[in-house]
């Protein structure tokens, strides 16, 4: 069990609250983490890639010259690979490219990696993350408050989708946002991922978003 402090807007200490064991302790492989951001990316991945193959480029039906006696080397379509606006050798077509991960090892890797940021003190707990209009100077203030305004990658984790926040530091090309997963199955969130985690320099969480991790991955 370890105990953290909570910060207001303003950066001063509001409380204390006491972490999950499960939280502060969580441990896995390298191999595990890395086998989990590779299957993230490749599930980010759209893979509607689509070239032709010379059987879909248009034109091409006709001999170009004839077989022999011309000094070139033959040819039976002016749509072969080696044509310019010909079709493409071993086209690419539009796959899957998802990837599996066991949901066990998938929670293991992304609470490791909150757990190192905790150890190295990189995580800022906040009691409240919510604006009263989406504006870019108010999340300034607050990373000010916080003193991260010079750090180069944020993430900042909220308990649920909010428009305002997210627009609030839309505008921040350092900030990425992302939610807590949800205690409802039924609402679809853009929790955030261990790759988020791991590309982070300094991470704030939401006190609200913090129990939601704590309820769902952390049990």
């Amino acid at each position: 069990m370890a105990t953290i402090e909570i910060k207001g807007k303003d950066g001063k200490v509001v409380g204390s609250l006491d972490l999950s064991a499960k939280l502060v302790d969580a441990t896995t492989s390298h191999t595990s983490i890395h086998r989990t951001v590779v299957a993230e990316e490749a599930n980010a991945r759209q893979g509607t890639q689509s070239a032709k193959t010379r059987a879909e480029v248009r034109g091409g039906g006709r001999k170009p010259y004839k077989q022999k006696k011309t000094g070139n080397a033959r040819q039976g379509s002016i749509r072969s690979p080696q044509y310019a606006h010909g079709g493409m050798a071993m086209a690419v077509k539009p796959r899957d490219y998802s990837k599996k991960v066991n949901r066990q090892e998938r929670r293991a890797s992304i609470l490791t990696a909150f757990a190192q940021h905790l150890e190295v003190g990189n995580i800022t707990f906040v009691d409240n993350i919510a604006f009263a209009a989406p504006k870019t100077k108010d999340a300034t203030s607050l990373l000010a408050a916080l003193g991260l305004s010079a750090v180069r990658r944020v993430l900042v984790i909220l308990p649920e989708y909010d428009e305002v926040t997210y627009k609030s530091f839309r505008n921040l090309p350092n900030v990425v946002v992302r939610t807590a997963p949800s205690k409802d199955p039924e609402v679809k969130t853009q929790a955030f991922s261990t790759r988020d985690l791991l590309v982070a320099h300094k991470v704030v969480v939401a006190k609200g978003a913090l129990a939601n991790i704590e309820e769902v991955w952390a049990k």
